[in-house]
């Protein structure tokens, strides 16, 4: 059965490789830009999971993160920060505002879907 995912990011060659990725997955994929359009998204199409970029324009993937943990009609959206950033206080970051898991770019394609589908078989 295909997951709705969300990819938030406002790269557009990271966009581009990872709906393709995802949509190769069976997956049904939605974008946003920027922090308040993901955020905007994820309250009204509640996707299965989220594909998070930490710096966005508008507002970060950790301000977008914690809204929606915030927001107890969201605690089944699966959220996967996406990150330049790969100091250990990111992550730690990232885990204590409740990301469900933090990949470090660039990261190789068959080890995010591997880390997708381990996050959608336990949503």
């Amino acid at each position: 059965m295909s997951k709705h995912v969300l990819i938030a990011d406002d790269e557009p060659n990271i966009v581009i490789s990872l709906e393709f990725l995802m949509k190769r997955e069976g997956h049904v994929v939605s974008i946003a830009r920027d922090g308040p359009s993901a955020l905007e998204a994820i309250r009204t199409a509640r996707p299965d999971l989220v594909l998070l970029d930490v710096m966005m324009p508008g507002m970060s993937g950790f301000e977008v993160c914690q809204a929606v943990r915030a927001d107890e009609t969201l605690a089944a959206v699966k959220i996967l920060m996406l990150s330049a950033k790969g100091r250990g206080t990111d992550l730690a970051k990232g885990g204590a505002l409740g990301a469900d898991a933090y990949m470090t770019k660039p990261f190789s394609t068959r080890e995010l879907a591997d880390k997708v589908r381990e996050l959608l078989a336990a949503a």
